[in-house]
């Protein structure tokens, strides 16, 4: 399977593979400029027309029912919203209770956008920018999203534009680095059982290491056994996690496409990206990157010097739905796709399809972890994983139902 990393495509059977698209002479495309990126990201992007008056924000609390935390976001005239968080809520709280809910309260919440930027700066919270920071952000933004979403009516999809697709395919990830290639393999083709899905993910390398394996072997047997195993219709990515500097990263990157290995992700550590620009530029295949980043001007550099193919923001880490559609439609204006990583366990994979529902330049599979069974309860009409597919949230807002909040209680 020859592989080329300038652009995911849907083949004519529904599975994907990077097409042939560059120049045979292998020459780059040309690069946007870094002006046009940062006119693509400062378009305007909530399409709120139908919502007349302004909607003060009224209260934000953080909820909890055992090991699930809540934002809930009240307006002064009884809207609500409510949005799930990833599991760092349970100490992160302090943070959000104190340096960014304040901020929001009193607020018109259709200025949204424009409160993303204000929150950064108030109370010199720009000192504290990271993961940790821009997490908190994101429940709050997620809740009110939903609040507003619910006062007009309109799934989340439609609050950016509109709705591109109403379900998402996915791939099935696995985050083992104790097994071996025979038993992590056997893992993978368990879920492609139970999902149905047509793609797949394995780590490779120690994980933030420094070049050392997790076990003797077990990196260079994976990469020789998986694609023989599971054969050419699964596509087949492979994680680092930061674990190599760059010339060990270019050499596994040569096994993985020497093995039909479809994408390299964060092959060096996450903040070392001209090294990972050096791997991206020594391999055919593409590199991906971004899940750690929560700076706009990081993933325009990415994006801008072709360090990745593939941009990786995730929605709480790096802010929110609004600071992530700004890396994709930077992505967009040069021709890349966007796979955004996925924390927050069985719901952060619903918070990717809601994502996938209006983002147009998204990649064919996305990460799904958890238990649809369960979370997929919590939205109307319940969410399906069938054929490996789920479908989006049709419900306004962020379509969770009202009900996950029965045994709440604040923190």
């Amino acid at each position: 399977m020859r592989l080329n990393r300038r652009s995911f495509v849907k083949t004519a059977v529904g599975l994907s593979c990077y097409a042939a698209a560059s120049s045979t002479g292998g020459e780059k495309a040309s690069r946007p400029s870094v002006e046009q990126l940062d006119r693509a990201a400062a378009q305007p992007l909530l399409k709120l027309d139908s919502i007349a008056s302004p909607v003060r924000i009224a209260s934000i609390e953080l909820l909890r029912d055992r090991r699930n935390h809540f934002v809930r976001t009240r307006s002064s005239d009884g809207a609500e919203g409510i949005a799930l968080t990833n599991g760092r809520a349970g100490y992160l709280y302090p943070m959000l209770q104190q340096l960014v809910i304040p901020y929001f309260i009193g607020k018109d919440a259709r200025q949204l956008e424009s409160l993303l930027d204000g929150v950064y700066v108030y109370n010199s919270n720009y000192k504290l920018s990271g993961v940790a920071f821009w997490c908190c952000v994101a429940w709050v933004e997620f809740s009110i999203l939903d609040m507003l979403g619910k006062i007009a009516r309109k799934p989340l999809g439609d609050l950016f534009g509109g709705i591109v697709r109403r379900e998402v395919p996915i791939y099935v990830a696995s985050g083992n680095r104790g097994t071996t290639p025979e038993q992590e393999i056997a893992i993978l083709v368990k879920g492609i059982e139970r999902t149905g899905a047509k793609a797949v993910k394995f780590k490779v390398g120690g994980r933030m290491s420094n070049n050392a394996d997790s076990m003797p072997g077990r990196t260079g047997g994976m990469i020789r056994l998986v694609r023989k195993t599971l054969g050419d219709k699964v596509i087949i990515y492979a994680d680092a996690n930061g674990s190599y500097d760059a010339p060990k990263a270019i050499e596994i990157g040569k096994l993985l496409q020497d093995h039909g290995i479809n994408m390299f992700e964060e092959p060096c550590p996450f903040d070392y990206l001209e090294e990972t620009k050096q791997v991206a530029d020594a391999l055919d295949i593409p590199v991906a990157g971004g899940e750690q980043e929560t700076s706009l001007h990081r993933f325009r550099w990415m994006i801008h010097n072709d360090a990745v193919q593939v941009v990786q923001p995730d929605l709480h880490y790096n802010g929110g739905f609004i600071r992530a559609t700004r890396v994709a439609r930077m992505a967009a204006q040069a021709g890349m796709k966007i796979v955004p990583h996925m924390s927050g366990e069985g719901t952060g994979s619903i918070d990717v399809l809601q994502f996938a529902s209006f983002t147009p330049n998204m990649g064919p599979f996305q990460e799904y972890k958890g238990n649809i069974e369960q979370t997929g309860l919590w939205y109307d009409p319940p969410l399906r994983l069938k054929d490996g597919a789920i479908n989006v949230p049709a419900g306004p807002g962020l379509g969770v139902v009202t009900d996950v909040l029965r045994n709440a209680k604040p923190v």
